[in-house]
């Protein structure tokens, strides 16, 4: 067992700790998938209160930038003319804004605006569609693109240039991770670890006196050590093709991502960042180490090559362990 701690320990944590108190598990459905609060509530907390500010503050993330909601902010700004501006609410327009800085870092191997895509490759909300060919994908990757968005952030207002489909699902979840971890910080809550979908934070320590400890998500079958994390002020995203199958596009090529990834996990004090980075790192495949390094992001890419798996760390997650 592999264990990877924060570089910093946050002392207000044990000021606040209480050995004796219960932990309170909440959960419920949001986009598409599940999530899962636990947490220990300050003294005389009313938890239906915070249950329903959870589930409130995801509902306005959903009708903000859900691709699957026709009602959504995001898909009417899909289907707006060209030349419209959109001003986007504050979730949005900092999610916007951080789609397009990893864009611009991973050198488009994470696209927001990947939307076209998504519906033609048979992911997004129209459902299973063949095998598109070489001009179908062509004319979908004419149509997306990151660069061909003009994005006002003082103002929070995006240009649809014409046809452009936006596709956050790449990022979404972990904004609605931190998002969650504020609301349970609004209402008191010093210590707590959140889940949706698979990517989580946590803060605080436990009852217990230990941190919140989650393993990193590994294939099935792969003979790797198990790598156990602290989540104490971190959060961890993973992207993975062997739950889902080939789901990850290179917005670059149109095409299923091809290094032989099946995993690839990032720890980042940012829920929403590491979301963007392991999607943009499953695209970049072995490779992106070098990008991961260079970002000083803590990273694992686990690849697989005629039949045997390999683990690839950057050297920030070398060094929490």
């Amino acid at each position: 067992m592999r264990i990877a701690l924060p570089a910093q320990i946050d002392g207000s944590a044990f000021a606040s700790h209480d050995p004796a108190a219960p932990i309170v598990a909440l959960d419920g459905l949001t986009m598409g998938t599940s999530w899962r609060v636990l947490f220990v509530p300050p003294r005389g907390a009313d938890t239906g209160v915070v249950q329903r500010a959870i589930v409130t503050r995801l509902a306005g993330l959903v009708a903000e930038m859900s691709h699957w909601d026709s009602g959504s902010i995001l898909a009417r700004f899909n289907r707006a003319a060209a030349g419209t501006w959109t001003t986007l609410p504050p979730d949005f327009a900092h999610v916007m804004a951080a789609g397009l800085r990893s864009a611009a870092l991973s050198e488009g191997a994470f696209d927001p605006a990947i939307g076209r895509l998504v519906d033609l490759w048979g992911f997004g909300p129209p459902g299973a569609m063949p095998a598109p060919d070489a001009a179908e994908i062509a004319a979908a990757r004419a149509a997306s693109g990151w660069q061909r968005l003009d994005f006002d952030p003082a103002a929070r207002r995006l240009r649809q240039p014409g046809g452009v489909a936006l596709d956050l699902s790449g990022i979404a979840k972990g904004h609605a991770v931190d998002a969650l971890a504020d609301v349970l910080r609004a209402s008191g809550v010093r210590h707590a670890l959140v889940e949706v979908g698979g990517e989580l934070a946590g803060f605080g320590i436990r009852p217990d006196g230990d941190p919140w400890w989650v393993d990193l998500e590994a294939p099935p079958g792969a003979d790797l050590p198990p790598l156990r994390v602290a989540l104490h002020g971190l959060a961890a995203a993973t992207s993975g093709d062997y739950a889902r199958g080939a789901h990850n596009l290179d917005p670059r090529t149109g095409r299923p991502a091809a290094h032989g990834v099946v995993s690839v996990s990032v720890l980042h004090a940012s829920a929403m960042e590491a979301d963007a980075w392991a999607s943009a790192l499953t695209v970049l495949g072995p490779g992106g180490i070098t990008l991961a390094d260079r970002m000083g992001l803590a990273a694992r890419i686990v690849t697989v090559t005629g039949g045997a798996m390999r683990e690839h760390l950057s050297a920030a997650l070398t060094a929490m362990l």
